[in-house]
């Protein structure tokens, strides 16, 4: 009725028209009540990012699983924990919106905050009258998650910039977290207007503005010189973020080839959850960092050369590759297959022949071998200690008797495994470090070997070449398995779960039977006694058994990679998965009957060196028989039992472990102890006179050939006996010290 009465109205003079006002010809028809409707006109763009935002609304709300709505009550329990995270697996976005999930993966940077838009809403309409109404929502942080596989390092390329790409490492540096500016307050020095400047997540920077935007009522623009803001700390928004270097798996690596690594950057919730050696698959969005070129180094078009990162939307600890193993990676075929291979009574010994199988003998070793591929069991006991599982072993021999090969074998037979050389490794390389970021000041913590084999085995070859103080670094990470670090200000403990097999030449290049054992074997007490079982490899000269040797060894030659005898009865592949099934599968216990007949095994053992060392105890053996050695055999009758799946450790599996302990680790230590003849009160006599010769013919830091000074003493009327046992005490007291090996004798203090 209103438009119809206006309608009836005369029309207004022509001399109150202006006809050449555009304005007022355009303008006329609301005047005059002729429009009813008019498009906004809104852009494709804003259309398309509504929609968006609705359909991840509607994914979140509406997905379904079984007769729960899992995103919509993950989203109300996170945010319950004051936990403002929504973690969404690719697979079920891609089942339930394959538009919504293109765009994901194709566009992840411009896609997330819409996403995070969208929880958000979602979590707005959760609390509605639950809350205060001017208490600020807070912003929710959507984690990405997927099961696809994962992108080789060696496969990223320029195609995947800014796409959204899933790989796989394992951690070998991880900065500290720090915190990042996400908005910036700016404050003009003059007029003291405000601007917010928003930055670009990642490793991205931002760009402050030269001149002050505000303007004046004529709309010029004020002079307020250039630079005129300050920053406003106190009103600008933080997130925590977190730098790590993430380092291809040791078996992606092709032989002979450098591992390609990739620094990952990892923001709010995401931060501090992972540690060096830790094996991860991450999500992220393949980014380049900008940096400023340098002049001189590629001329004009430094500048266009980027380092590439990922910028991570979700990481977690994976499964599935190397040792690290869960109940869905094994398919029932496999468990099946498993347990047939188990409950064969002559499993063990095929399995002992499938251990290096190109190497004649050392069928002990090979036993030994097998045990620290299966490990005992870990224990955590109620105060919180923990008791390691896992077993240390020594091979300590002539060269030329295959050690290096052995060592080799398990490099590839373990599912998670480090080889390194004893005279290449310090103690940073084989615990860890902490160094310094060249261009931002900042220090990271890199994990050495022993932190990478976490839950594997690290092979240290030429063990007697390390230096001692290197030695002595390791001693925690053998026996409490851990590594403590404070150094820099970085304070923390890393998890060394892992078996160290060394292998190690005498003092003197080959074993003496001339020297007692402790002469032979040039390592403390202290580092000896965290080993298990040591095995004294001896190259004896046997007719009969040097033939059986060469015709192995012309065997391989011949036959070459047709071999039989280079394929063991089980194939690597079978043995590697089996061992990671019985790691996570078994977790055995002493019974009561094996228990007690291993307390009695042990009184014996000590009760034999101890009559073996003489009525006083003078004759200490170079491997010391402790508490240490019998946790060892329970360790090792724990792991006789996970051969065979066998939740118990019975009476049968003690005996075989204290019979390979005693052809091992008894044997080491008692050799050359009977021999030397130190049981009575005249040898001890001449042992201390030899003493008291010795440091009167020798000042300190003085040295002489150590054939010259036996042949000194014994013109002096002392046995060579005594005098070597005498040479052999100064040098554990660290009296003497042996140099050029062992040819040559210097006096220390």
């Amino acid at each position: 009725r209103l438009l119809s009465s206006r309608a009836l109205l005369p029309p207004p003079p022509r001399s109150d028209r202006h006809p050449s006002s555009s304005a007022t010809l355009t303008m006329s028809g609301y005047d005059e009540g002729q429009v009813f409707w008019s498009d906004q006109q809104l852009s494709d763009k804003t259309q398309n990012v509504q929609g968006l935002v609705q359909a991840f609304k509607k994914f979140i709300r509406e997905f379904p699983a079984g007769l729960e709505f899992p995103y919509r009550d993950q989203l109300r329990k996170n945010t319950a924990m004051h936990e403002h995270r929504l973690e969404v697996n690719l697979d079920d976005l891609n089942s339930f919106d394959q538009e919504s999930y293109t765009q994901v993966h194709d566009r992840p940077a411009e896609m997330l905050p819409h996403f995070e838009a969208a929880a958000k809403e979602v979590y707005a309409g959760m609390v509605v009258g639950k809350r205060d109404d001017d208490a600020p929502i807070p912003d929710i942080q959507v984690i990405l998650t997927t099961t696809s596989e994962p992108t080789g390092m060696r496969d990223l390329a320029a195609k995947h910039y800014s796409k959204l790409v899933h790989v796989q490492g394992i951690v070998i540096q991880a900065g500290k977290p720090t915190v990042k500016a996400t908005a910036i307050m700016l404050q003009c020095k003059s007029c003291k207007i405000t601007k917010e400047v928003y930055v670009k997540p990642g490793l991205e920077g931002c760009v402050f503005p030269r001149v002050c935007d505000n303007r004046s009522a004529d709309g010029s623009r004020n002079d307020c010189g250039l630079d005129p803001y300050n920053i406003i700390a106190e009103k600008s928004t933080y997130v925590d973020i977190q730098k790590l270097k993430i380092q291809e798996l040791p078996e992606q690596v092709p032989t002979g080839e450098m591992p390609r690594h990739i620094v990952v950057t990892l923001d709010r919730h995401l931060v501090g959850r992972i540690m060096p050696g830790a094996v991860i698959s991450a999500s992220g969005i393949y980014t380049i960092q900008a940096g400023a070129g340098k002049p001189g180094k590629l001329g004009a078009n430094s500048g266009a050369v980027r380092q590439p990162y990922l910028r991570v939307v979700g990481i977690s600890e994976a499964t599935g590759v190397g040792g690290r193993m869960t109940d869905t990676d094994f398919t029932a075929e496999e468990e099946g297959k498993f347990n047939q291979m188990a409950s064969d009574p002559d499993f063990f010994a095929k399995m002992q022949r499938s251990i290096a199988p190109s190497i004649f003998g050392h069928d002990d070793i090979k036993k030994a071998l097998c045990c620290q591929l299966m490990g005992g069991s870990r224990k955590q006991l109620p105060d919180g200690a923990r008791l390691r599982g896992d077993i240390n072993i020594l091979m300590l021999g002539d060269p030329s008797t295959a050690k290096s090969q052995l060592l080799k074998f398990i490099e590839k037979a373990a599912p998670i495994s480090v080889y390194t050389s004893g005279k290449g490794s310090s103690a940073a390389g084989l615990t860890a470090t902490v160094v310094k970021d060249p261009n931002t000041g900042e220090f990271f913590l890199e994990g050495g070997a022993m932190v990478l084999a976490d839950g594997g085995v690290v092979c240290i070859d030429e063990f007697d070449k390390m230096r001692p103080e290197d030695r002595v670094a390791i001693h925690e990470a053998m026996e409490q398995q851990t590594i403590s670090i404070a150094k820099a200000g970085i304070t923390t403990v890393l998890n060394t779960r892992t078996s160290v097999l060394a292998a190690a030449n005498p003092t003197f290049g080959r074993y003496d039977d001339m020297k007692s054992a402790v002469d032979n074997i040039d390592f403390q007490t202290t580092i000896l006694s965290r080993f298990d079982m040591i095995f004294i490899i001896r190259d004896t000269r046997e007719e009969e058994r040097d033939k059986r040797i060469a015709r192995h060894v012309m065997g391989l030659h011949a036959a070459g990679a047709n071999s039989p005898m280079v394929e063991g009865e089980i194939d690597l592949e079978t043995l590697r998965r089996y061992v990671c099934y019985a790691r996570h599968k078994c977790k055995p216990r002493l019974s009561a009957a094996g228990a007690k007949r291993l307390q009695d095994e042990y009184i014996r053992i000590r009760q034999r060196l101890a009559q073996a060392g003489g009525p006083n105890g003078d004759a200490a053996p170079a491997i010391p028989i402790t508490v240490r050695q019998l946790e060892a055999i329970i360790r090792i009758s724990e792991s006789l039992a996970k051969i065979t799946l066998s939740p118990i450790a019975t009476e049968r599996h003690v005996e075989e472990a204290v019979q390979l302990f005693k052809e091992s680790t008894e044997d080491a230590a008692s050799r050359g102890l009977m021999q030397d003849g130190m049981t009575s009160g005249q040898m001890l006599k001449d042992v201390q006179r030899s003493e008291e010769m010795i440091r009167g013919k020798l000042g300190i830091g003085m040295w002489v050939p150590e054939r010259s000074l036996v042949a000194d003493l014994a013109s002096k009327g002392v046995s060579e006996t005594a005098a070597r046992r005498a040479m052999s005490i100064m040098l554990q007291r660290q009296e003497l010290e042996l140099r050029s090996q062992g040819k040559y004798v210097c006096r220390k203090r």
